[in-house]
């Protein structure tokens, strides 16, 4: 299969780096302390912001305060970080103007994360705390295009959660699905499935035709 497109927008935990240990301690530890089931803290929480599960599950607690508690769990706990398969690699095939991160992390979250893990930072990414709307809400992939100065349409979405693939397909990108942490089924949204991003080749194109991404989908 070939896409083509001209520029990437990039997920974070789950796409660029392993973080799932880090955010389901800090989860399971937040939920405990405010009296909130682990298991549907954890499920809630996974590809949403936080301040959005916190709104979701204690509503009546001071969102900030919350969401400052469970940022500095997350950013004290780097036990398991890690690079994902394949991602430095094709990090190196790509320009520095073709891609950006758009994360539910935030923005303090996400530049730790990354720089932990030796991704390199793109100047400009966007984060939770810079869009009014998260995920599944288009917003932050319209936003993610907006920082490569493209239309949504020209870009490629890489996610791995339900609610990411749903707001890249709101947005109007294309998107490739990994199942590092959900199923096929919840997966619905994007537009091709890839195990993990080890296989995915980039071609530079001439002039301002942009890259062209070759892969196999799941399915093919």
């Amino acid at each position: 299969m070939t896409v083509r497109c001209k520029g990437i927008l990039f997920d974070m935990d789950g796409i660029l780096i392993s973080s799932l240990g880090s955010v389901e301690r800090s989860w399971e530890t937040w939920a405990r302390s405010r009296n909130v089931d682990v298991t549907l803290a954890i499920h809630t929480a996974h590809g949403c912001r936080a301040i959005e599960t916190i709104r979701k599950l204690r509503p009546d607690l001071d969102d900030q305060a919350e969401l400052k508690f469970i940022e500095d769990l997350e950013i004290e706990d780097t036990e398991g970080l890690d690079v994902l398969p394949g991602i430095l690699d094709l990090l190196r095939q790509l320009p520095d103007n073709r891609w950006t991160v758009v994360t539910s992390a935030t923005e303090r979250l996400a530049r730790i994360r990354m720089a932990a893990g030796g991704i390199p930072v793109p100047a400009k990414i966007i984060a939770a705390d810079m869009v009014e709307q998260g995920k599944p809400h288009p917003e932050p992939y319209l936003r993610g295009a907006g920082i490569l100065g493209l239309p949504a349409a020209d870009c490629v979405v890489f996610e791995d959660s339900a609610s990411g693939t749903k707001a890249g397909r709101a947005a109007g990108c294309t998107v490739i699905g990994t199942l590092f942490s959900h199923s096929v089924e919840e997966l619905a949204a994007a537009h091709y499935l890839v195990q993990d991003l080890t296989d995915i080749k980039v071609e530079i194109l001439p002039g301002d035709e942009g890259l062209a991404l070759h892969f196999t989908p799941l399915g093919f």
